[in-house]
């Protein structure tokens, strides 16, 4: 019998440890494609710092920067599609049924609050070291 799989924690993967795929690994094993892609940003990081030793540190964090944004929007997918939706795409056969509450939707809040937080600050950082060469910090 396939295990069920709860939406909730899968936000909540997503939302915590999405930079490395984690949600992706719980929803559709360690074969899913765009999870590896999200692991790779760890060694991509690495050889940013093996490469360019002496770059501003943000660069040699930003794979994983761009990683957690997409896993940020795919934790908002998640949360957002419909029970019945996600249990036909994720539970067929569990023989149990999901029912998202009211943490779900807090869990949402964050999500995006942390999300558009995260997207801004990396945008703004990427600008001012793009255009000023770090000036503004």
């Amino acid at each position: 019998m396939p295990t069920h799989r709860n939406k909730s924690f899968a936000t909540l993967l997503a939302l915590l440890a999405g930079s490395i795929g984690a949600h992706r690994f719980y929803l559709r094993k360690s074969t899913d494609r765009l999870g590896l892609l999200h692991l790779c940003s760890v060694p991509i990081c690495g050889l940013v710092v093996g490469l360019a030793p002496h770059a501003d540190p943000f660069y040699k964090v930003l794979p994983l920067l761009v990683s957690g944004i997409a896993a940020f929007i795919e934790a908002l997918v998640i949360g957002l599609t419909p029970d019945e939706k996600f249990d036909a795409t994720y539970n067929a056969g569990s023989g149990r049924s999901s029912d998202s509450g009211w943490p779900l939707a807090v869990l949402l809040v964050a999500t995006a609050a942390v999300g558009a937080t995260v997207a801004i600050a990396t945008i703004s950082r990427l600008f001012d070291l793009l255009y000023t060469g770090g000036a503004y910090g």
